[in-house]
């Protein structure tokens, strides 16, 4: 019970932390930089779940593991690749405008595509995925707090940016307590699929990242947008990942699908961070 309340309003908190990092101002940067803002959107929602796809034909995991790969290669970046760009070197204000628009579009993109993937991988063993419920209530755990956010940092500039560090850490921990759960919650799966689950994981983030610096330099996009798109694609929102597999298992607790997205919160950082500041080097030559 504890979970099945404490998740969602955790994951409201989070997107309520990354709308109060936000101004007018970053929606107003998809006119500003619209050749960098589409590449980086395109690259998240269409990219990055062909990448997850076609690693899972060449890896052969149990269904509900690459389900639940799937799940989580559908979800947006989270506030934790706007502080990953700025400490690669990167352009924070696209990494801000990449996360909140993306965010948004989630809400109309991951229901389908997760119905997609759950008859595309289990088969008839696909639980029935309601389109319509799971987009509203990713709207009501996503959008809405992140509009929030905004709102109240528009009101109150002043507050926000002298309670702006303590929200910040407070998600950040509320992030890390959630990937622990989900992962003590089904600590069997996850012992019995981390040395095949594990690798497809990093190998997959590896590739995002390198996939997303490397188109950004082919169209033309200068070496720090290049680096905040590889960080937005290689990092995904772990946290919506557990919350939408818990949606699809209408179940109490945190279902197996959400092992992929927990032990991801975990590789990420692993695959990421060192990543990130070879490919500054290279840039800096």
């Amino acid at each position: 019970m504890l979970i099945d309340v404490g998740l969602p309003l955790s994951l409201a908190f989070i997107m309520f932390s990354l709308g109060f990092g936000l101004t007018f101002a970053d929606f107003g940067r998809v006119l500003a930089m619209p050749k960098a803002v589409l590449s980086g959107v395109v690259m998240q929602v269409v990219a990055v779940p062909l990448v997850a796809y076609l690693l899972l034909i060449i890896f052969d995991l149990p269904p509900a593991m690459a389900f639940g790969v799937m799940i989580l290669s559908f979800c947006p970046g989270g506030v934790t690749s706007n502080i990953l760009t700025k400490l690669a070197g990167g352009t924070v204000a696209l990494s801000i405008t990449l996360t909140a628009v993306v965010s948004l579009l989630s809400v109309f993109t991951v229901p389908v595509l997760v119905a997609w993937a759950g008859s595309t991988f289990l088969g008839a063993a696909a639980p029935a995925v309601n389109v319509l419920g799971i987009g509203m209530s990713m709207f009501a755990i996503t959008a809405v707090p992140v509009i929030i956010g905004l709102l109240a940092r528009w009101m109150g500039p002043g507050v926000a940016a002298r309670i702006e560090t303590g929200v910040s850490t407070l998600a950040l921990i509320l992030f890390v307590v959630i990937v622990v759960a989900a992962l003590a919650t089904n600590w069997e799966l996850f012992t019995a699929n981390m040395w095949s689950l594990g690798p497809v994981l990093m190998i997959l983030n590896a590739l995002l990242l390198v996939l997303g610096v490397g188109i950004a330099g082919l169209i033309g996009l200068s070496g720090p947008d290049g680096l905040c798109i590889s960080v937005e694609m290689g990092v995904q929102n772990a946290t919506l990942g557990i919350a939408v597999a818990g949606m699809v298992a209408q179940a109490s607790g945190i279902p197996e699908y959400a092992v992929p997205a927990a032990l991801y919160g975990i590789t990420m950082y692993i695959v990421t961070i060192p990543g990130m500041f070879l490919q500054k080097r290279v840039f800096q030559g």
